[in-house]
């Protein structure tokens, strides 16, 4: 699969009081780096939501194992990529390291989502594009 690489340094607004990352920081940064791991595909996010006629991937579920803390100037490394695949969802793996140990790992679930076809202002599951999977799932000779 393609693993995307995205460092992050741990800032101290992202602290709680004992100077260890606030939880909901790392749904903000997983958030980010599925955005870093769609534009992969070769356009600015929103552009890629437009081609394939989308308004978004919405999040339907999201988990977290927090191993080893992290607070402020801590430099961190996340590894994310697409673990899973449904017909219209798919699920990211993000995996955060701190000096190259396991310090967080989580996992997004997705929705492929278009406008709903006979339901104006919702919207439903549409299946993903072949093209996306594939370069999704390409080999990636750094991971």
């Amino acid at each position: 699969m393609l693993i995307n690489h995205r460092p992050l340094k741990v800032e101290w607004g992202q602290c709680d009081p004992a100077n260890i990352v606030f939880y909901p920081q790392y749904l903000v940064w997983f958030d980010g780096c599925t955005q870093a791991l769609l534009e992969r595909l070769g356009q600015p996010m929103l552009a890629m939501f437009r081609r394939y006629g989308i308004v978004g991937t919405p999040l339907v579920d999201v988990t977290a194992r927090f191993l080893i803390p992290s607070g402020c100037g801590d430099e961190l490394t996340a590894l994310s990529g697409v673990s899973e695949w449904g017909r219209t969802s798919f699920t990211v793996r993000h995996q955060f390291l701190k000096e190259g140990q396991l310090a967080v790992e989580g996992f997004e679930k997705r929705v492929w989502a278009a406008p709903h076809p006979e339901q104006p202002g919702r919207i439903k599951g549409h299946p993903i594009p072949d093209e996306v999977r594939a370069k999704l799932s390409q080999h990636d000779p750094a991971a």
